[in-house]
């Protein structure tokens, strides 16, 4: 199959929560606030989206907190880093995806593990979101070098495809076996900023994530069925995350415009 992606972008659903989430986008790159204020929008956007991933890990903190930076939880803070690193990883992720998610998880992981950034050569029985047992270290190593070929590859589909596919590889899979949601999360965000979807970073996905409950987990355990309905779920509850996250980073907005 030459551009399996493409495959998924065409599956029932799919197109319309795509362009939901595309339209949704530009209205928010529209607002009148991003032309004086747009760095000060994506930091907090960006505080929120790690605040949030946070939280799916299961570590739940008021922003207030963590914004004054009193908040010295080690899961917190690896999202922080990971968040405020992915302007700098942007230009590298198409073409060297392993490296950057070396990073990412030696940011993510820092003080949870004492190797951050290496890949596991062992089972885990890491399991945050109740998924099941994660694969094998060999099948995961295989799995994640086909992910890694399709972030450097060429496609037809949206930007919002391939991230979401990024987004529950590595979620599944747990290359690390620790920290990987919080690099699966980033990893998403960070494809919708390469990819031009989002290139400011503005839309709070994270949140969006949160605050669709328990459909992320359902999306996940939907996509490791791997039939095509599955996949088309996990890809549409990504579509609905940004949409979530542009009335997250909206709401900022209208609160700096007051």
């Amino acid at each position: 199959m030459s551009d399996p992606l493409a495959v998924i972008a065409g599956l029932p659903g799919v197109p319309e929560a795509v362009q939901e989430a595309r339209e949704a986008v530009d209205r928010l790159y529209r607002h009148r606030v991003l032309r004086r204020r747009s760095p000060e929008v994506s930091a907090e956007s960006a505080l929120r989206g790690a605040r949030a991933s946070a939280a799916i890990e299961g570590v739940d903190v008021p922003i207030e907190p963590l914004r004054m930076g009193e908040v010295t939880d080690p899961v917190v803070q690896g999202a922080l880093r990971a968040s405020a690193e992915l302007g700098r990883l942007a230009p590298t992720w198409r073409s060297a995806p392993r490296q950057v998610l070396a990073r990412l998880h030696a940011l993510a992981a820092a003080g949870m593990t004492a190797d951050p950034g290496r890949p596991r050569t062992a089972p885990t029985t890491a399991d945050p979101l109740g998924l099941g047992p994660a694969p094998g270290p060999e099948e995961t190593a295989a799995r994640m070098s086909a992910l890694a070929g399709l972030v450097t590859g060429s496609t037809g589909a949206p930007a919002l495809v391939l991230a979401a596919i990024v987004h529950a590889e590595l979620a599944v899979l747990r290359p690390f076996g620790v920290a990987d949601g919080l690099v699966a999360r980033a990893a998403e965000r960070l494809t919708l900023v390469d990819l031009g979807l989002d290139p400011k970073s503005l839309a709070a996905v994270e949140v969006g994530h949160a605050d669709l409950g328990d459909a992320y987990a359902e999306g996940l355990r939907a996509y490791l069925k791997g039939t095509s309905e599955g996949v088309g779920i996990w890809v549409r509850h990504c579509a609905s995350a940004v949409v979530h996250g542009v009335r997250e980073t909206t709401a900022i907005c209208e609160a700096m415009s007051r």
